[in-house]
């Protein structure tokens, strides 16, 4: 209701208009469903708490994926680190080379992830009759956020790489 007016009121206005139109008689009885609707709002709070708690999880566990495939990375390619850097490349050339990599994981990881869901919201559509709504600015969101997470878990194994020792990690093949 806009204006301020509260459920109750507008039925009880409602109710005497209608008594007024009927010569006076009471002969409608108007049901407010107030406490119905304070746990539909209630419900909707606690789902909105679980699925939040939800999707945090899953970009916990997202991050820490990335950080392990990147950790694999670094030691299966300890030759070719030290071979950089003996070379001449500094230790932000390599942590910048493996921030790259882990925002390209997110990236191709946050592609495949926005296929399925539409591909899912799709066929639960076509199944309960209803329409799929899209978000560009939610998209967007979802992208940032990925390509941060994948930096922000990606910084420990770029970090552990840039202070490989050049001589150690050429030794280790």
């Amino acid at each position: 209701l806009s204006g301020g007016y509260s459920p109750t009121s507008a039925a009880g206005a409602v109710g005497h208009l209608l008594a007024r139109r009927h010569g006076g008689q009471k002969d409608t009885r108007l049901t407010v469903p107030v406490r119905l609707l304070a746990q539909h709002q209630q419900t909707q709070r606690i789902f909105t708490i679980v699925m939040s708690a939800v999707a945090g999880i899953s970009l916990l566990v997202g991050g820490i994926g990335i950080m392990n495939i990147m950790m694999a990375s670094v030691m299966e390619r300890r030759s070719e680190i030290g071979l950089l850097r003996a070379v001449g490349a500094r230790a932000k050339d390599i942590v910048r080379q493996f921030l790259v990599e882990a925002t390209l994981i997110a990236l191709f990881g946050a592609a495949a992830g926005m296929v399925l869901g539409v591909v899912i919201a799709y066929v639960i559509a076509a199944f309960a009759g209803w329409a799929v709504a899209w978000s560009l600015p939610g998209i967007a969101l979802a992208v940032i956020v990925c390509m941060a997470i994948a930096v922000g878990f990606g910084v420990y194994p770029a970090m552990s790489a840039a202070r490989l020792d050049p001589v150690a990690a050429l030794q280790t093949e």
